[in-house]
């Protein structure tokens, strides 16, 4: 992300929330100038800088380093593809089990599931199957509901 597409996020976030330069800068403990000039594609903000205004807009700084041959976000035909699956009854009764112990919304789950499978399916040699669902959700099953130690 370069500077300049930073600053429009930056500057939507602010106003979908409906907040001021500087409300924003007061709480994220930096000068309106600075917000500003980073709004406008200015400046080069250090992580600190950024973990404090995401957090002053009610989010949360996600820094991720990644090999450029991989993608790290499934592409639109990956979710596409694997979209058919999140209708699978054990997936739905589980996305549904998931929301209601971790306090998580049930879209923000079944996102979470849609991501598994485009992964999934990027490294299957054959397209998934519904064995390959009830797989999954075995797996998710005994990673979220082992005992504690």
């Amino acid at each position: 992300m370069d500077n300049a597409d930073l600053g429009s996020a930056l500057r939507s976030r602010r106003a979908a929330a409906g907040r001021t330069i500087a409300s924003v800068a007061m709480d994220a403990g930096l000068s309106v100038t600075y917000i500003a000039n980073l709004e406008n594609g200015r400046g080069n903000p250090t992580v600190g800088a950024l973990d404090a205004l995401t957090s002053a807009l009610g989010g949360r700084l996600q820094v991720t380093l990644s090999d450029d041959q991989e993608p790290t976000n499934p592409s639109a035909e990956d979710l596409i593809r694997v979209d058919q699956f999140l209708r699978h009854p054990r997936l739905t009764a589980e996305a549904r089990r998931l929301a209601a112990t971790t306090g998580r919304p049930l879209p923000q789950v079944r996102e979470h599931f849609l991501h598994l499978l485009a992964a999934l399916s990027r490294l299957a040699t054959e397209p998934l199957t519904t064995l390959d669902v009830d797989r999954l959700v075995d797996l998710v099953i005994l990673t979220t509901r082992r005992p504690r130690s």
